[in-house]
């Protein structure tokens, strides 16, 4: 089969390329080149800041006139929302946030970080229900702890137990060959 050159071939685009497309003109009016800061901030910032924050934006200096165009434009101040809290744990890690988000950017774009108290918009996590026991290894388990009299001990050993003995072994791998 021959490839023509004048065929259109359409390639799969990443759902981050796509979004980035439909939010440029929205994120652009905050300051923003593109969503990642955003998805990435639980990433920049550590989990349990990130529960409590949120970027708003960041916000450019005007370029002075007679700025050469090609220049690097001076760092952004990154306005962030805090929940009231949490204001004075935010202001103590400010250097190292400047830091991560610089690293994530990877140049020094972010100069200093403005903070707003008020609510944040919280994301729950997704919880994803644990899978059903399969009976054969349920089975198993309950017989091997027969002898547990503790209910909790039993109960947290048989969860164990069968998250153990559930696992699948990969086909390449012998169970009768030793390390």
């Amino acid at each position: 089969m021959t490839r023509h050159p004048h065929k259109f071939v359409p390639r799969l685009r990443p759902l981050a390329e796509l979004l980035d497309g439909c939010m440029a003109e929205a994120l652009a009016k905050q300051g923003f080149a593109g969503s990642d800061v955003f998805a990435a901030w639980a990433d920049i910032v550590g989990e349990p800041l990130a529960g409590y924050s949120q970027p708003l934006r960041m916000e450019w200096p005007k370029r002075r006139r007679g700025q050469d165009p090609e220049a690097k434009p001076d760092p952004a101040a990154l306005l962030v929302r805090v929940e009231g809290a949490f204001a004075l744990e935010m202001q103590q890690m400010v250097p190292l946030v400047i830091e991560r988000v610089n690293a994530h950017y990877g140049w020094a774009c972010v100069g200093r970080i403005v903070i707003k108290q008020g609510p944040v918009t919280r994301h729950r996590p997704r919880v994803q229900a644990a899978p059903a026991p399969d009976p054969v290894v349920a089975g198993k388990v309950e017989a091997l702890l027969g002898d547990v009299e503790d209910a909790a001990l039993k109960a947290a050993l048989a969860r164990f137990g069968q998250a153990v003995l559930g696992q699948s072994v990969p086909e390449n791998v012998n169970a009768d060959t030793k390390p």
